[in-house]
């Protein structure tokens, strides 16, 4: 048996739902070709299996009920060395692994080829989406409060955005051959995936679907008023399974992402830091020899937005927030109305029940 599997660890805010939506839309035609996006059973969503697989492994149980990642890696590992060919196991939240989770992983797939894929984007625009993502996370954090800590290297998304110590890490004990960078393009467009088919050796035609599924950005007056309503919100709430579900996926990526916002920017002092960021991930490419694909010269930031034109998101004005508010409450309304009311759900349980203890007698 010849299995090649591609360990596709990030970086957040790089394509990663767009790439992995699109494999799991092909999967049975890339199956046919022998490319495998596998999950835990036959018939599971490969993203959200992958997800499971990956906090498994690093030890993690957030994003559901506790408990509902046991066991999730080994599952997928077990599928894996059932098939042959291609395999590809992507997912961003393995990107700042620890070097024992890392090891367990390259151990559990030994009799395998291991390549590892980082997508890498300038933070001109990573920096910002990644803010945006947390707080729609249910993050409560300022724009402000967040450029800091990024540059100190302190959150979760610094760790997975810092090229050299991702790769170092995961790639300790590969080839540089076997380490495959995909830098993200400027422009839009199929770019980016027929990058990454080029580092799984696939034609992009095997995946004529394209993915229906992407992280879209907010404006800078819809990221205000979302950070500001997780101020009002528990914790424990926020970190609940509804609170994506209605705040994340209804109100943030269904209904406030089509409003016409002012996009948010990285703020004009922090582009020599960008640049200066992007210059040493491109060193540590250089030196190491790790492959390629792409441009190098996609690392870099765009221009510098003029002072002027950059719009804080604590200064933005309480009318653009106040039109937001009122769109996310008339979604709110409608969404509301058309749940089921959960006292009649309720009753019609013990209904349905005592009709089953009667018919049994």
């Amino acid at each position: 048996m010849s299995r090649k599997v591609y360990l596709h660890v990030g970086a957040p805010k790089t394509g990663t739902t767009y790439l992995q939506d699109r494999l799991t839309l092909n999967s049975a035609g890339l199956a046919e070709q022998g490319v495998h996006f596998p999950s835990r059973h036959a018939l599971a969503d490969p993203q959200l299996s992958q997800f499971r697989a990956a906090l498994d492994l690093l030890g993690q149980d957030w994003g559901g009920p506790p408990g509902h990642a046991k066991g999730s890696w080994d599952a997928l590992v077990r599928r894996v060395r059932r098939l042959d060919g291609t395999v590809v196991v992507s997912h961003e939240t393995l990107g700042p692994a620890k070097p024992e989770a890392v090891r367990r992983a390259l151990h559990d797939l030994r009799g395998s080829e291991v390549h590892l894929v980082y997508s890498a984007r300038d933070l001109g625009r990573q920096l910002p989406a990644a803010w945006q993502e947390s707080v729609k996370q249910g993050r409560t954090w300022t724009y402000r409060r967040f450029q800091r800590r990024m540059v100190r290297g302190l959150p979760w998304f610094a760790r997975a955005f810092d090229l050299p110590s991702v790769l170092g890490t995961w790639g300790a004990d590969l080839p540089p051959e076997r380490i495959h960078v995909v830098t993200v393009p400027h422009e839009t467009g199929d770019l980016l995936w027929e990058r990454f088919c080029d580092v799984l050796g696939i034609a992009p035609v095997w995946a004529p679907r394209d993915a229906e599924r992407v992280n879209r950005s907010l404006g800078v007056a819809e990221t205000q008023l979302l950070r500001r309503l997780n101020t009002r919100i528990d914790h424990a709430t926020r970190r609940g399974a509804d609170f994506d579900e209605l705040v994340r996926h209804m109100l943030a990526d269904r209904m406030l992402a089509n409003r016409r916002g002012t996009r948010l920017q990285l703020p004009p002092h922090l582009h020599p830091w960008a640049v200066s960021e992007a210059d040493r991930w491109s060193e540590w490419i250089t030196t190491r020899g790790v492959q390629v694909v792409g441009d190098l010269a996609d690392l870099q930031p765009g221009p510098a937005v003029v002072p002027e034109e950059f719009v804080d998101p604590a200064a933005v004005s309480a009318k653009a927030q106040l039109g937001a508010a009122l769109d996310a409450l008339t979604a709110m309304t409608v969404e509301a109305a058309r749940r089921p009311d959960p006292d009649a759900r309720f009753t019609a349980k013990v209904r349905g029940g005592l009709r089953a203890r009667k018919e049994r007698r």
